[in-house]
């Protein structure tokens, strides 16, 4: 814009010359005077319109990446909210009766019948398998409440997989009504099992009270 307000004082120093020799040099003083002040204000203002036009094109460029950032956060928390899976379950060992469960002469899933929550449907009670059904960050926890025999006799861990993550024991002295739990947060792929295993020759008691559980959800998927 600098340069067009230039450009239009030139031209108008080559206006007032040329009127100048045209009209033989009468009132050429005077006239050609308040051309000149005539141009240069139009030029000065030309400039001055120049950079406030360049200002405001600055700040539109500066609105336009504000609001692409702003559209960006807000598809991030669309997905966030609507594109996550709920993935979420809690069940104890019995639906009804009491006593000891196992022992069994090899390692067995415990199967965890009583259903508080099973969003997703990623728990199956038949099996007592958890399987994932999307990649990401999950947490899971399993109590285990001893056997009522004179000896404690119980050990169960939880597993993924093949793999043993954690176990909780209780095998020795001649106390009862012992309990304990185990966590883990763990990376799970699509198609990973989770479950809880109750060891051979081992044994737990649950009755209405629901003292075994066995819980999990997706923290955030990958």
């Amino acid at each position: 814009m600098e340069k067009i307000a230039v450009l239009v004082l030139v031209l108008g120093c080559c206006f007032c010359a040329a009127d100048s020799n045209e009209k033989g040099g009468q009132n050429s003083g005077s006239t050609s005077s308040c051309d000149m002040c005539s141009l240069t204000t139009i030029a000065l203002n030309v400039g001055a319109l120049g950079e406030k036009v360049a200002n405001m094109a600055d700040k539109i460029t500066f609105l336009e990446t504000k609001l692409q950032n702003t559209d960006r956060e807000v598809l991030e928390l669309r997905s966030l909210i609507g594109g996550t899976p709920q993935v979420a379950f809690s069940a104890a060992l019995r639906d009804s009766g009491s006593g000891d469960i196992g022992p069994f002469t090899t390692a067995t899933p415990l199967k965890y019948k009583k259903i508080f929550s099973n969003y997703g449907d990623c728990y199956n009670p038949s099996t007592g398998i958890f399987t994932a059904t999307v990649s990401g960050v999950y947490f899971f926890r399993f109590s285990m409440f001893n056997n009522l025999s004179p000896t404690p006799n119980s050990v169960v861990v939880l597993k993924k997989n093949d793999e043993l993550l954690t176990s909780v024991w209780d095998t020795s002295g001649t106390d009862i009504h012992d309990m304990g739990s185990n966590a883990v947060v763990i990376p799970l792929k699509a198609g990973d099992t989770v479950y809880v295993e109750l060891q051979a020759n081992r044994l737990v008691y649950d009755d209405a009270m629901n003292y075994n559980t066995f819980s999990g959800f997706l923290l955030f998927t990958m």
